[in-house]
């Protein structure tokens, strides 16, 4: 070990010492300063809501602890400016390096690549690790080049790749780096106010965040409950999950450790002849799959935090009622697996994956609420709120992915009841009014007979309300939207080009969004800090990089084109084509993938788009900044009143 080197090692979601990379290459290479930088600012419209900011200040005094044992004070910095910090860093300590490991969400990358090149400018050699993934997002194109658009052919992709079973060993002991910089507490930091600490102590009664807690939580998993995945996984309430989400979005445990110990498994059960273990396991490492590929999306569109992948979809003529996304908010729909997954998100923080499907696809697809609000209410509300898996799940609900659900495809809670809470344990649990329901009549309250209601205490509209919408009337609803969207698609498209040649283009055109700068390529560079480890940026390309083929509803297709069947979409290819307005930002070849390395890239400061609207469809802007404020307000008194 080299005493010479001093090096800051940069935490952000990567908050353990086993297997990371970044920190484990400061230890080789001589002292060690590790800072916490917490920025509210930086966070913008993806502040963390209450929970996911309780687990965030238990973790990073987990962290402490940790590094305090191996010789190392942890510093923790509450700023304005996270670039301000790391060079207060640097020249209170004499630093010549920068570790962390990367980040791929759309204000992570541009922040990221404005630092780089600032402490490049003063002559601080920054390097940046893969700590969050098993392949990088720019490791895994087709054989064209181009960017998967669909979750099967990008997850039979990397399965079939080879993978190396790296582990970064946690280092013995770190030496501290000489320097002091104006630091503050954990409680300083402001994480959690005193309003919120009487709510946060009920999550401790059922979570232990930090990564030793983490590691214990993959080895009961794994030992324990993987075998029956298969079976449990579908079984609403309780602990029938993995429960690891939390610790991996705030980087407390390795992906790679969790695939390699599934891996494990599946080799013995495989020698063994354990069939369902072999399928747990499949079934398990789908699921880290489909948490890869939210990264990958979202490095490869960076767009569509805010956009569909699918550009027809900015017509679709949603929702915006305000009342209606109160009462889906508060569990008040009148449908009772939907009121009881929304009633357990506001109480704990968290529900079951297939709970989170249904939930939301009741409010894009009953409702036609924005997809968006959506998505952001979940990053409000959920302890393991993660941008890009919340991008991913409400994408492939809203059917703006080209495998995600056919956008008319409407199920019914009442069904979905019957089959993952068939004896209706999970809603008596959430839904007290309705705990003295028969198990007949549990999902749908509203068939049942008089005598039976009364019996139970139900008094449908007063103390538990009727349905807010019917379903036949949600489906024409739905039929009626995607007639619309399709008219003024073609409207557009006429617009444009006499209705003669339909053009491609690059979907943020025309759309207000929030100012999340676009990244430029530079052809020169003087950048010495890339690396073959480095972050890679996305290059936002226009124009001929390959689109997706449309995904039309079938009831469209046989009413409105009989004769274009031929066009429809073929669901087998994983891959951009013709004939959809999408603008990959992917690299579109090997050879410029290859020569990222030797290229600087200029984030500029802002981003202007044009003025023009998408008609029908309602940005996260349009909400009044009182809207959160009333959000707590009304969850509040409804929690009071129950």
């Amino acid at each position: 070990m080299s005493s010479s080197s001093k090096t800051i090692v940069w935490f952000r979601r990567d908050l353990r010492i086993d297997d990371n990379p970044a920190l484990a290459a400061a230890a080789r290479d001589g002292s060690v300063f590790p800072v916490y930088i917490w920025c509210p600012k930086e966070e913008e419209q993806f502040y963390p809501g209450r929970v996911s900011r309780w687990w965030l200040k238990q973790s990073l005094a987990h962290l402490e602890q940790s590094l305090k044992s191996l010789g190392a004070e942890f510093v923790l910095i509450k700023t304005h400016s996270t670039l301000s910090a790391l060079l207060d860093c640097i020249k209170a300590t004499g630093a010549t390096k920068l570790v962390f490991n990367h980040l791929y969400d759309p204000v992570s990358l541009v922040r990221d690549h404005n630092i780089k090149e600032k402490l490049a400018e003063a002559g601080i050699s920054v390097r940046s690790y893969n700590g969050d993934l098993l392949y990088e997002p720019w490791e895994i194109y087709d054989e064209k080049g181009q960017a998967f658009t669909t979750f099967d052919a990008y997850w039979d992709k990397c399965l079939n790749m080879q993978m190396e079973p790296i582990s970064f060993l946690p280092p013995w002991r770190l030496v501290q780096d000489a320097g002091t910089v104006e630091r503050c507490s954990i409680e300083d930091l402001g994480l959690e106010n005193e309003t919120e600490k009487a709510s946060n102590a009920l999550l401790g009664r059922a979570w232990s965040p930090g990564w030793g807690s983490a590691d214990k939580a993959i080895t009961e998993f794994v030992e324990h409950n993987l075998c029956d995945y298969s079976r449990s996984r579908l079984k609403v309430g309780g602990n029938s999950t993995s429960l690891l989400s939390p610790y991996l979005h705030f980087g407390e445990l390795s992906v790679r450790k969790v695939f390699q110990s599934a891996r494990m498994k599946q080799i013995l059960w495989r020698r063994e002849q354990n069939s369902q273990g072999e399928e747990s396991v499949t079934l398990f490492l789908k699921a880290v799959g489909l948490r890869e590929y939210s990264r990958y999306l979202t490095f490869n569109f960076p767009f569509t935090h805010e956009r569909p992948l699918l550009s027809n979809l900015k017509y679709f003529p949603w929702n915006a009622d305000v009342n209606r996304f109160k009462a889906w908010r508060q569990g008040r729909t009148g449908y009772p697996l939907v009121d009881a997954g929304m009633r357990e998100l506001w109480a704990t923080g968290w529900i079951h994956n297939r709970i989170r499907v249904i939930v939301s696809s009741f409010a894009v697809k009953f409702l036609l609420l924005p997809w968006r609000w959506g998505m952001k209410y979940f990053w409000d509300t959920l302890l393991d709120a993660d941008l890009e898996c919340d991008i991913l799940g409400w994408q492939y609900i809203s059917g703006s992915l080209p495998d995600g659900h056919e956008l008319e495809r409407l199920d019914s809670p009442q069904i979905q009841g019957s089959k993952f809470d068939p004896e209706g344990e999970y809603v008596r649990q959430w839904l007290p009014e309705l705990a003295r329901m028969p198990t007949e009549w549990i999902h749908h309250p509203w068939d049942a007979p008089h005598t039976v209601l009364k019996a139970a205490g139900v008094e449908l509209g007063l103390n538990y309300p009727k349905p807010i919408i019917d379903i036949d009337i949600a489906r024409e609803h739905v039929r009626e939207a995607i007639f619309k969207m399709w008219e003024m698609e073609a409207a557009a498209k006429a617009a444009t080009s006499d209705g003669m040649n339909e053009e491609v283009f690059d979907n943020s055109i025309g759309i207000e969004t929030s100012a999340i700068p676009k990244v430029i390529l530079k052809e020169n560079s003087s950048c010495p800090t890339y690396s073959s480890n480095d972050q890679r940026v996305p290059s936002f390309q226009n124009g001929n990089n390959g689109s997706l083929h449309r995904k039309r509803a079938k009831c469209v297709e046989e009413e409105r084109l009989p004769a274009d069947k031929s066009n429809n979409h073929n669901k087998q290819t994983g891959t951009s084509r013709g004939e959809e307005d999408l603008c990959s930002t992917a690299e579109s070849s090997a050879s410029k993938r290859q020569s990222i390395s030797r290229m600087s890239f200029s984030v500029p400061r802002s981003c202007s788009l044009s003025d023009g609207r998408p008609m029908q469809e309602c940005e996260l802007s349009d909400m009044k900044q009182s809207w959160q404020e009333k959000i707590d307000l009304e969850q509040t008194s409804s929690k009071n009143g129950n």
